[in-house]
């Protein structure tokens, strides 16, 4: 019997000294399926798993995805991919932002991650562009690589991880791409997150609160990341992480 290839041998390609061909692995697949659906840069939403259709936020989602897919498609005549609307891939406002953008006929991405308790992904991903994570920091790393603007609804704990790991990218300009970040939800965010009392405590300085635009409208949150994707994504090169 012949000798097993070391990367078709699943005990080593599984084991702990396999990890670093593993978290390889997912950043090399994504960034191939990335590259061969023409994908530039996307707008990403994050937010609450447990809303339900219906409800007022994931309604809101939806329609913010639909509005901005509709924009980023009428942006390239030739067929260019900008602005393609991303989420973690799972239920509540993520699947609301692909449904939204599924319904402008856009493409749109989707990030799952292996839990415990398996989500799977929803059913308005597009098929090419579904992906699945093992390692969280690799979920992380795509969706603040490729995306120039960032939209939070209400959500817990995983939303708060995702907002503040962003917001700590651009506060240290680590990320060095301008950053638009939407917080939809007045009410809800004034309550979670007291930006006032971090700068009174001298953790943070009073410009650090304008890194994000606080709306309860989807008018106001599309005509506002429109503009800022106009003047800084559109006409400037687009650094990265």
């Amino acid at each position: 019997m012949k000798p097993i290839k070391a990367y078709r041998n699943p005990e080593f390609m599984n084991s702990p000294d396999a990890r670093e061909l593993r978290i390889l692995a997912e950043y090399l697949e994504p960034k191939r399926r990335l590259e061969a659906e023409g994908i530039e840069d996307t707008i990403v939403f994050f937010g609450s798993a447990r809303f339900a259709a219906g409800s007022k936020w994931y309604e809101a989602a939806r329609e913010l995805a639909f509005r901005m897919t509709q924009w980023s498609k009428g942006l390239d005549p030739e067929g260019g991919r900008r602005f393609v609307v991303c989420t973690g891939g799972g239920p509540g406002i993520m699947e609301a932002a692909n449904r939204g953008a599924s319904e402008a006929r856009g493409r749109n991405v989707g990030l799952t991650i292996s839990l415990p308790r398996e989500e799977g992904v929803n059913p308005h991903v597009t098929r090419e562009l579904a992906f699945h994570f093992h390692y969280f920091f690799m979920r992380k790393f795509w969706l603040a690589y490729m995306t120039k603007a960032l939209i939070v609804f209400p959500g817990g704990y995983g939303t708060l991880d995702e907002l503040f790991e962003m917001l700590t990218l651009v506060q240290t300009r680590r990320l060095t791409k301008p950053m638009p970040i939407v917080l939809f939800g007045n009410e809800y965010w004034k309550e979670v997150i007291n930006f006032d009392a971090l700068v009174r405590h001298g953790t943070i300085d009073a410009r650090d609160v304008d890194l994000v635009y606080r709306t309860d409208s989807v008018d106001e949150a599309c005509a506002w990341l429109i503009r800022h994707l106009t003047e800084e994504a559109l006409t400037k090169p687009g650094a990265m992480l």
